[in-house]
């Protein structure tokens, strides 16, 4: 008989949309309700997927506990280990991760350190910030800024900030105001009530004006941008007259520093709005997975990626210790993909010493290796597979449940039988 769950959590972007209704028919997925355009395939390509071997050594399927002891053998030996990734593990995964990297005196990183200006603007000068729930109840502005969550986040629109109703907005959009700024019209500005296009070199400028405005200060700033010194004036007024506002912001185009130096400018703007109105800022993260991976390294270490524990304590140095740096500069020996959905991202210098070097990889049933490991583990998929917890893009912890029979290993399984064996060859060798 059909069995069906609701309220299920999907994890494939940062909404982590915890409302589709799922169909479950024996060992695969019938029919999923409320699922986005990006949700859809996944699970489509989640019913379809072939049977894989759990377990591989150089892409010859083998026992569990023979890949362990070659894993273990693998990172016993090494001497400076990478352990990257952890976009798609739940939090029991990503803890097991960095105990594995603990112990390994190694490094371990996440996908953040390929694109890290919101993370480091926001650890130099702070953030204003709120659950998703208080601006769908609350936020009579909402702001985006460079980004295009009709694409990236599909839900987000439907869920949080344009068209729910909420406790303080009865009326759902009729009582919200949506600004979009950008370089160009985007599918996002299709829902706006106002669309500014800046250019995309001019985005500091254009905020350092506003802020002059909200400051209540002369506008010295010549606004070059591609909007006039009169829609920074009235964009400034209204954001200083709203109830509630909202922005919610990519890093843009451009380098690394300048990216970061847009959203500390952009951050230091919602706090100065918060002397006058209360306004909050968010970012909106290019994939989803991220927000937990960072949360549970902060909890662990201090510190949201790129952590190295070679000292015997964790360090953090985003020039230093970030996968792509480590691997360009040939400082790995080893790596530990846990999801190898990112590798295409590195550096091409980054990918050949990957190529050249032992590598374990982690990697849920429904999708294509990214890299032919040394050693390939088939994993559980959280939600799905397995129960476990969902960072929202927001911060909040959300619960995955099992829906699915499997005789997949979960990845902290699979990463705490490593680190055990890893622990028993080096006794062996005292």
């Amino acid at each position: 008989m059909p069995q069906m769950f609701h309220d299920v959590a999907c994890t494939v972007c940062g909404c982590v949309c915890d409302d589709l209704i799922v169909t479950v028919e024996g060992d695969r997925i019938a029919n999923v309700r409320g699922a986005c355009r990006l949700a859809e395939p996944w699970f489509a390509r989640l019913s379809n997927a072939p049977k894989q071997a759990a377990a591989c050594i150089a892409g010859q399927p083998v026992t569990h506990d023979k890949t362990i002891r070659r894993a273990a053998e693998i990172l016993g030996n090494s001497h400076s280990p990478l352990i990257w990734g952890l976009t798609r593990s739940s939090t029991a995964g990503q803890r097991a991760a960095i105990a594995l990297a603990e112990q390994l005196s190694g490094t371990v990183d996440t996908l953040t350190s390929l694109n890290p200006a919101a993370t480091l603007a926001m650890q130099n000068v702070g953030q204003s910030t709120c659950s998703l729930g208080e601006v769908r109840n609350r936020a009579d502005l909402v702001i985006f800024w460079r980004t295009n969550p009709a694409v990236s986040h599909p839900r987000h629109l439907e869920r949080y900030s344009v068209e729910p109703q909420g406790l303080f907005l009865p009326r759902g959009p009729a009582d919200r105001t949506i600004i979009v700024i950008d370089s160009s019209a985007t599918e996002t500005s299709e829902f706006a009530d106002e669309f500014l296009q800046v250019t995309p070199a001019a985005g500091q400028q254009f905020i350092d004006a506003l802020r002059q405005v909200v400051s209540g200060s002369e506008l010295t700033i010549e606004v070059d941008c591609g909007v006039t010194e009169e829609q920074v004036r009235q964009l400034a007024e209204r954001m200083k007259a709203c109830r509630y506002g909202a922005l919610f912001f990519g890093v843009g185009q451009g380098t690394n520093s300048e990216s970061q130096a847009t959203v500390e400018s952009l951050l230091r703007l919602v706090t100065k709005l918060n002397q006058f109105t209360r306004f909050m800022a968010h970012y909106v993260p290019a994939t989803g997975g991220l927000t937990g991976a960072d949360s549970v390294l902060c909890w662990q270490t201090g510190f949201p990626f790129a952590v190295n524990f070679a000292s015997g304590y964790p360090r953090f140095d985003p020039q230093k210790f970030t996968a792509n740096r480590l691997l360009e500069q040939g400082k790995v020996d080893a790596c530990v993909l846990v999801g190898s959905e990112g590798v295409p991202e590195l550096s091409t210098a980054a990918q050949q010493r990957l190529r050249e070097i032992p590598t374990i990889a982690l990697d849920y049933p429904n999708r294509e290796p990214a890299i032919e490991a040394t050693v390939q583990f088939t994993t559980a998929i959280y939600g799905i597979h397995a129960a476990g917890t969902a960072y929202r893009m927001d911060g909040v912890p959300i619960p995955l449940r099992q829906m699915l029979p499997t005789t997949y290993p979960r990845d902290d399984e699979i990463l705490t039988a490593i680190a055990v064996g890893v622990h028993a060859s080096k006794s062996l060798h005292r």
